[in-house]
């Protein structure tokens, strides 16, 4: 459980470790409404696992949060859900990692590596596949009208 915040806090504690919540890097948000990279950069309605995943492999460490932005429309909505604590910083104030020294580096590494997912390669294939109907299957469908008539 986060202890109440302190000013003696050290960079290595939990409660210093920044947040990332998914409408930072969603694409079908303004940036009034939270996002914080440009919209070319984002990404379509990232999950917090995606977050997780992607941080985790970059090598920071990474806590999960059951919290929700409080800009969200709706917060019961699960798929909105999350909010990922990401350690930058080391006790003495520089990065844990040089290719991120900021956290606007770590949304525009998120914005980058999320659509190469499996998972989301995966799902944007299948939807285009559903989506594209070959030509001449109509499925059976009758014109409605007048047939032949003038």
């Amino acid at each position: 459980m986060a202890r109440a915040w302190n000013p003696e806090f050290q960079h290595d504690d939990r409660e210093r470790w920044i947040c990332i919540y998914p409408v930072y890097i969603n694409s079908k948000r303004s940036a009034a409404d939270g996002r914080k990279i440009p919209k070319d950069k984002a990404v379509d309605n990232p999950t917090y696992q995606e977050i997780r995943d992607i941080c985790a492999a970059a090598g920071l460490a990474v806590g999960v949060e059951n919290k929700v932005h409080p800009k969200e429309p709706d917060p019961k909505d699960l798929r909105f859900r999350g909010r990922i604590r990401v350690h930058l910083r080391k006790e003495d104030g520089s990065p844990v990692l040089e290719q991120f020294p900021t956290r606007k580096s770590v949304y525009l590494h998120l914005g980058e590596m999320i659509p190469k997912l499996k998972a989301r390669a995966q799902s944007q294939g299948s939807s285009q596949q559903s989506s594209g109907q070959q030509p001449g299957s109509a499925g059976g469908q009758k014109k409605k009208g007048k047939k032949g008539k003038r």
